[in-house]
Protein backbone atom coordinates (compact mmCIF):
# COMPACT_ATOMS: atom_id res chain seq x y z
CA UNK A 1 0.00 0.00 0.00
CA UNK A 2 1.51 3.24 -0.71
CA UNK A 3 1.94 6.28 1.56
CA UNK A 4 1.24 9.65 1.41
CA UNK A 5 2.38 13.53 2.28
CA UNK A 6 -0.45 15.97 2.94
CA UNK A 7 -0.36 18.12 -0.52
CA UNK A 8 -2.10 20.93 -1.52
CA UNK A 9 -2.75 21.34 -5.52
CA UNK A 10 -2.99 25.09 -4.91
CA UNK A 11 0.96 25.08 -4.75
CA UNK A 12 1.76 23.93 -7.52
CA UNK A 13 1.01 26.59 -9.73
CA UNK A 14 2.52 28.98 -7.31
CA UNK A 15 6.32 26.96 -7.72
CA UNK A 16 4.98 26.36 -12.05
CA UNK A 17 5.33 30.46 -11.94
CA UNK A 18 8.98 29.78 -10.66
CA UNK A 19 10.15 27.47 -13.45
CA UNK A 20 10.71 24.49 -11.97
CA UNK A 21 12.74 21.64 -14.18
CA UNK A 22 13.21 17.73 -13.03
CA UNK A 23 16.71 16.19 -14.38
CA UNK A 24 18.36 12.78 -14.92
CA UNK A 25 21.29 11.73 -16.03
CA UNK A 26 22.99 8.04 -16.67
CA UNK A 27 26.83 9.22 -16.76
CA UNK A 28 30.12 6.82 -17.63
CA UNK A 29 32.77 8.14 -19.01
CA UNK A 30 31.01 11.45 -19.67
CA UNK A 31 33.32 14.13 -18.92
CA UNK A 32 36.88 14.42 -18.15
CA UNK A 33 36.53 15.41 -14.99
CA UNK A 34 33.71 13.35 -14.29
CA UNK A 35 33.73 11.63 -10.29
CA UNK A 36 30.85 9.49 -11.63
CA UNK A 37 31.14 5.79 -13.00
CA UNK A 38 28.99 3.02 -13.82
CA UNK A 39 27.98 0.59 -10.74
CA UNK A 40 25.40 -2.73 -12.64
CA UNK A 41 24.51 -3.56 -9.18
CA UNK A 42 23.19 -0.65 -8.33
CA UNK A 43 21.34 0.46 -11.43
CA UNK A 44 23.37 3.85 -12.31
CA UNK A 45 25.78 5.87 -11.06
CA UNK A 46 27.67 6.05 -7.79
CA UNK A 47 30.47 8.51 -6.39
CA UNK A 48 33.98 6.74 -6.50
CA UNK A 49 34.94 6.71 -2.90
CA UNK A 50 31.37 5.67 -1.53
CA UNK A 51 29.91 3.40 -3.39
CA UNK A 52 25.38 3.41 -2.94
CA UNK A 53 24.22 1.52 0.30
CA UNK A 54 22.95 -1.91 0.21
CA UNK A 55 19.29 -0.31 -0.13
CA UNK A 56 20.00 0.79 -3.43
CA UNK A 57 21.77 -2.34 -5.01
CA UNK A 58 18.85 -3.53 -7.11
CA UNK A 59 18.68 -5.67 -10.31
CA UNK A 60 19.00 -3.59 -13.58
CA UNK A 61 17.92 -4.66 -17.18
CA UNK A 62 19.76 -2.59 -19.74
CA UNK A 63 23.81 -1.46 -18.80
CA UNK A 64 23.99 2.59 -18.47
CA UNK A 65 25.14 5.02 -21.47
CA UNK A 66 25.65 8.79 -21.21
CA UNK A 67 22.70 9.95 -21.47
CA UNK A 68 20.77 13.69 -20.37
CA UNK A 69 17.01 14.45 -19.20
CA UNK A 70 15.41 17.34 -18.25
CA UNK A 71 11.39 17.79 -18.14
CA UNK A 72 9.63 21.10 -16.88
CA UNK A 73 7.19 21.11 -13.97
CA UNK A 74 4.23 19.02 -16.22
CA UNK A 75 6.44 16.73 -17.57
CA UNK A 76 7.22 17.87 -20.89
CA UNK A 77 10.26 16.79 -22.44
CA UNK A 78 12.66 19.92 -23.09
CA UNK A 79 15.81 17.64 -23.42
CA UNK A 80 17.02 13.97 -23.75
CA UNK A 81 20.25 13.60 -25.71
CA UNK A 82 22.90 11.21 -25.54
CA UNK A 83 26.32 12.51 -25.26
CA UNK A 84 29.72 11.86 -27.14
CA UNK A 85 32.07 9.82 -24.69
CA UNK A 86 35.04 11.38 -23.84
CA UNK A 87 36.82 8.27 -23.41
CA UNK A 88 37.56 5.29 -25.01
CA UNK A 89 34.55 2.56 -25.26
CA UNK A 90 35.73 -0.98 -25.47
CA UNK A 91 32.43 -2.50 -25.04
CA UNK A 92 29.21 -1.25 -26.32
CA UNK A 93 27.46 -4.05 -25.34
CA UNK A 94 25.07 -3.79 -28.70
CA UNK A 95 22.57 -6.84 -28.14
CA UNK A 96 21.65 -5.15 -24.15
CA UNK A 97 21.98 -1.86 -25.36
CA UNK A 98 21.13 -0.94 -29.00
CA UNK A 99 23.76 1.50 -29.24
CA UNK A 100 25.94 1.12 -31.94
CA UNK A 101 29.40 3.15 -32.22
CA UNK A 102 28.23 5.31 -35.36
CA UNK A 103 25.38 6.20 -32.88
CA UNK A 104 27.23 7.27 -29.99
CA UNK A 105 30.01 9.12 -32.69
CA UNK A 106 27.23 11.36 -33.87
CA UNK A 107 25.80 12.77 -30.47
CA UNK A 108 26.45 16.18 -29.08
CA UNK A 109 29.71 16.61 -27.46
CA UNK A 110 30.00 16.98 -24.35
CA UNK A 111 30.86 21.16 -23.82
CA UNK A 112 27.48 21.21 -26.32
CA UNK A 113 25.11 19.20 -23.46
CA UNK A 114 26.69 21.03 -20.69
CA UNK A 115 26.03 24.51 -22.43
CA UNK A 116 22.41 23.54 -22.75
CA UNK A 117 21.64 22.14 -19.52
CA UNK A 118 23.49 25.19 -17.77
CA UNK A 119 20.93 27.18 -19.83
CA UNK A 120 17.70 25.40 -19.15
CA UNK A 121 18.60 25.30 -15.40
CA UNK A 122 19.57 28.63 -15.30
CA UNK A 123 17.06 31.09 -12.66
CA UNK A 124 15.10 27.57 -12.21
CA UNK A 125 14.15 25.71 -9.49
CA UNK A 126 15.41 21.92 -10.20
CA UNK A 127 13.70 18.55 -8.54
CA UNK A 128 15.82 15.15 -9.02
CA UNK A 129 16.97 12.50 -6.83
CA UNK A 130 20.27 13.39 -6.03
CA UNK A 131 21.17 15.86 -7.81
CA UNK A 132 24.95 16.53 -6.85
CA UNK A 133 25.31 13.60 -9.31
CA UNK A 134 23.85 15.91 -12.80
CA UNK A 135 25.57 19.11 -11.80
CA UNK A 136 28.72 17.27 -10.72
CA UNK A 137 29.02 15.20 -14.35
CA UNK A 138 28.01 18.24 -16.04
CA UNK A 139 30.53 20.57 -14.30
CA UNK A 140 27.50 22.84 -13.40
CA UNK A 141 26.29 24.40 -9.88
CA UNK A 142 22.90 25.91 -8.82
CA UNK A 143 22.00 27.46 -5.61
CA UNK A 144 21.10 25.00 -3.11
CA UNK A 145 17.74 27.83 -2.10
CA UNK A 146 16.37 26.74 -5.60
CA UNK A 147 17.14 22.82 -5.64
CA UNK A 148 14.31 19.98 -4.39
CA UNK A 149 16.00 16.97 -4.27
CA UNK A 150 14.78 13.59 -3.25
CA UNK A 151 17.19 11.91 -1.99
CA UNK A 152 17.40 14.67 1.04
CA UNK A 153 13.88 15.30 2.24
CA UNK A 154 13.65 14.26 5.11
CA UNK A 155 9.77 13.90 6.19
CA UNK A 156 10.20 10.68 3.77
CA UNK A 157 13.12 9.30 6.26
CA UNK A 158 11.03 9.57 9.68
CA UNK A 159 7.34 8.54 7.01
CA UNK A 160 9.33 5.33 6.48
CA UNK A 161 10.70 5.18 10.31
CA UNK A 162 14.61 5.46 8.35
CA UNK A 163 17.53 6.75 10.00
CA UNK A 164 18.73 10.37 9.46
CA UNK A 165 21.27 9.43 7.64
CA UNK A 166 19.62 6.92 5.13
CA UNK A 167 19.54 7.66 1.50
CA UNK A 168 16.29 5.83 0.36
CA UNK A 169 16.68 4.71 -3.02
CA UNK A 170 14.30 6.52 -5.83
CA UNK A 171 12.65 3.27 -6.59
CA UNK A 172 11.41 2.87 -3.52
CA UNK A 173 10.26 6.33 -2.52
CA UNK A 174 8.40 6.28 -5.57
CA UNK A 175 6.97 2.69 -4.74
CA UNK A 176 6.16 2.99 -1.13
CA UNK A 177 4.02 7.14 -1.50
CA UNK A 178 3.09 6.07 -5.03
CA UNK A 179 2.67 2.86 -5.64
CA UNK A 180 4.42 2.71 -8.69
CA UNK A 181 7.29 0.65 -9.73
CA UNK A 182 10.10 2.27 -11.86
CA UNK A 183 13.56 0.76 -13.46
CA UNK A 184 12.23 -2.40 -14.03
CA UNK A 185 13.49 -1.84 -17.79
CA UNK A 186 16.94 -0.68 -16.40
CA UNK A 187 17.83 3.12 -15.70
CA UNK A 188 15.97 5.28 -18.17
CA UNK A 189 16.64 8.75 -17.24
CA UNK A 190 13.32 10.09 -18.45
CA UNK A 191 11.63 7.81 -16.78
CA UNK A 192 13.12 8.71 -13.48
CA UNK A 193 13.03 12.71 -14.45
CA UNK A 194 9.08 11.93 -14.52
CA UNK A 195 8.34 9.64 -11.64
CA UNK A 196 11.03 12.51 -9.04
CA UNK A 197 8.62 15.49 -10.74
CA UNK A 198 5.87 13.78 -9.68
CA UNK A 199 7.18 12.02 -5.83
CA UNK A 200 7.71 15.68 -5.46
CA UNK A 201 4.65 17.21 -6.71
CA UNK A 202 2.60 14.74 -4.54
CA UNK A 203 4.64 16.68 -1.54
CA UNK A 204 5.17 19.95 -2.59
CA UNK A 205 2.78 21.64 -0.19
CA UNK A 206 4.88 20.18 2.92
CA UNK A 207 8.04 20.82 1.19
CA UNK A 208 7.12 24.48 0.41
CA UNK A 209 5.79 25.41 3.95
CA UNK A 210 8.24 23.96 5.52
CA UNK A 211 10.47 26.17 3.19
CA UNK A 212 8.78 29.43 3.75
CA UNK A 213 8.78 29.13 7.69
CA UNK A 214 12.31 29.21 7.02
CA UNK A 215 13.79 25.83 7.97
CA UNK A 216 15.23 23.69 5.41
CA UNK A 217 13.22 20.02 4.42
CA UNK A 218 16.31 17.99 3.43
CA UNK A 219 19.79 16.91 4.81
CA UNK A 220 22.94 18.04 3.46
CA UNK A 221 24.52 16.40 0.17
CA UNK A 222 27.48 14.41 0.26
CA UNK A 223 30.52 17.15 1.67
CA UNK A 224 32.65 16.40 -1.58
CA UNK A 225 30.03 17.52 -3.92
CA UNK A 226 29.61 20.94 -1.53
CA UNK A 227 31.22 22.99 -4.74
CA UNK A 228 27.74 21.89 -6.98
CA UNK A 229 25.54 24.48 -4.50
CA UNK A 230 26.04 28.28 -4.64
Amino acid sequence: MSRHLSSTPSVGAELQTKSCLSLSVIAHGMGPGTHLQANPAAGGTSTVPQPPPPQARYAKVHPPSNRVTVVDYRGNLLLDTLVRPTQPVSDYRQAETGLQPAILARAPTFIDVQREAARLIRDKIIIGYSLWDFLSTLGLAHPAIDTRDLALFMPFRRSLGCKPSTMIPLVTLVNRFMGRNIGLYGEIPLEHARAALDLFRSCEHTWEEIIESGAWPCALPPSTYANCFT
